[in-house]
């Protein structure tokens, strides 16, 4: 069948008019979408640019910043404003602020000091938030994805990163979302970066530690106020990168460890533990002929000094070190007495500083477990199952050169909203241990124990000192068969107005006089040189 010319005109025409009615209709619901989606932005009217990130402020005792100490300049950059290469002149990496340059859409890079700010170009200050040598490294903590996983950071989380208004800059937009040059624009430099937590910490001595520190292997420092008990100084070694957490995690020294806060075999430094019970037993008169070895129920106990130092009073044996004296003088103590007053005195106990920075209880024998007369001997010059930390024996000194009186240890002194005031700020707690009478007794002891030992490596040149080292063994032997021991050193300065309590732990660093005691007494003279330089 064929159609007629006339018809196929009308079906093209049709055709043709049925297209076109399509193609109207379809830009006809474009357009109403666009005029929606223009109404939608003219109605913002605004483009908003974040620079960096503002974080709340870790402080020293004087409201020195630990971290944020150092800053940056960030610049918010807007393409379409700006003279490509002579902006990027300022940029600290060139070849990325090209990149971002060349999107053409607004963007932040790390600038020089030369970078001017214009229209198209605003300049912030940031802080930093560990420097290169950022001190008091366990203390602080790290982060991780932007969360306080370890330390304070950990500990005051909400207080240094929650609902803190951040540093920005905005810009009026057409109805396109276009940003308006010319047309002004809002900046917003936030300060809310001073506000934090003020710690007990002197930054000036927490870096003395970690100075006087730095040839310890693996070991810690602590150093307290002696009436107070505020932490001064605290430091762990080795230390660690937070930027580097995988290198620390594969270090067989295990650095992200707080040694501070870790229990060791204690040594001869529980001596003074010992000479507490007895004085306070009535048995501060006690005499013993040392021969070099003693025997309790048929196993022998050998003193350092194998020839025996002869006749021995509570004195001359703790400036001695004697270990069958104190041996002998435990046996002649109420055992159950003798193990409450080493409770009374902080062993056994933990040393709660906040959230997630807790010192171990260590291990007291049980008097189940002292009973046993062998288990007795070794506990009474610190040996055996006992076990303490670095915090628990500097709270031990502050209560022998504070009459008595011993304080709880504490970190953190307060909050602040501005970087200048402190509240909450929380008194000191002291616990009456033993009488003035059997302190300054003890505090006389552990000074002779430096001045009238011609070996004693703990003698400061510019400031007297009164202290007690250990040599504690481990029971563990290196590849040549010898056994590891700890070093310890605890004492206090200056000698006629004590004010501080310092304990070194080098662990494995072998004999206390060799490896502690140095560092203890260089610590001593640096603090002597602060103090005169503040003066």
């Amino acid at each position: 069948m064929t159609r007629k010319r006339g018809e196929h005109g009308v079906i093209i025409l049709t055709a043709v008019f049925f297209i076109a009615f399509t193609i109207l209709t379809s830009n006809l619901f474009r357009i109403a979408v666009e005029q929606k989606n223009v109404a939608a932005a003219a109605t913002e009217g605004t483009f908003t640019l974040q620079v960096g990130e503002c974080q709340g402020t870790v402080y020293d005792r004087n409201i020195r910043p630990l971290i944020n100490s150092d800053t940056k300049l960030l610049a918010a950059a807007v393409p379409l404003a700006l003279d490509r290469e002579s902006t990027a002149e300022y940029a600290i990496d060139k070849e990325k602020f090209l990149t971002e340059f060349d999107k053409g859409l607004p963007f932040v890079f790390e600038c020089t000091d030369k970078a001017l700010e214009s229209d198209g170009l605003t300049i912030f200050e940031t802080p930093v938030r560990y420097s290169e040598r950022q001190p008091a490294r366990h203390v602080i903590g790290y982060l991780s994805d932007n969360k306080g996983a370890d330390g304070i950071e950990y500990a005051y989380d909400q207080l240094l990163r929650g609902d803190i208004p951040q540093n920005s800059v905005s810009y009026n937009t057409d109805g396109f979302g276009h940003i308006l040059i010319g047309d002004g624009k809002k900046v917003f430099r936030s300060t809310a970066y001073k506000r934090g937590v003020v710690l007990t910490i002197d930054k000036d001595i927490q870096k003395i530690c970690e100075d006087c520190g730095k040839g310890i292997n693996t070991g810690a420092i602590v150093i307290a106020d002696i009436k107070s008990g505020e932490i001064l100084g605290m430091a762990s070694f080795p230390s660690y990168d937070p930027d580097k957490l995988t290198d620390a995690i594969e270090d067989s020294r295990c650095p992200l460890i707080d040694r501070a806060l870790y229990s060791y075999s204690v040594g001869s430094v529980f001596k003074l533990v010992t000479a507490a019970a007895a004085l306070e037993q009535g048995m501060g008169g006690f005499q013993y002929i040392c021969t070099g070895t003693t025997e309790v129920e048929g196993k022998s106990f050998n003193c350092h000094k194998l020839d025996g130092h002869g006749i021995q009073g509570i004195s001359e044996a703790m400036t001695n070190s004697c270990n069958t004296f104190f041996i002998e003088l435990a046996r002649s103590l109420d055992m159950g007495k003798f193990r409450r007053k080493a409770s009374n005195l902080g062993f056994g106990k933990e040393n709660y500083l906040c959230a997630s920075i807790t010192g171990s209880g260590g291990v007291l024998p049980t008097e189940k477990e002292l009973s046993v007369p062998a288990e007795l001997a070794n506990f009474a010059f610190g040996q055996g199952r006992l076990t303490a930390t670095p915090l628990q024996i500097t709270q031990l000194t502050c209560g022998i050169a504070n009459r008595g009186k011993m304080p709880e240890l504490s970190l953190v002194k307060g909050l602040t909203a501005d970087g200048s005031a402190v509240s909450g700020e929380r008194r000191s707690r002291l616990y009456t241990v033993m009488t003035e009478d059997d302190a300054e007794s003890l505090r006389k002891m552990m000074i002779k124990a430096v001045r009238e030992n011609e070996n004693s490596k703990a003698k400061g040149k510019k400031m007297s000192v009164g202290a007690k080292t250990s040599t504690a063994q481990t029971g563990h032997y290196n590849a040549k068969g010898e056994e590891l021991c700890h070093a310890w050193i605890t004492g206090f300065f200056p000698v006629r107005q004590p004010k501080y309590a310092v304990t070194v732990l080098i662990e494995n660093g072998g004999y206390g006089n060799d490896a502690a005691a140095p560092v203890f007494r260089n610590i001593a003279d640096r603090i002597k040189e602060l103090g005169d330089k503040e003066h």
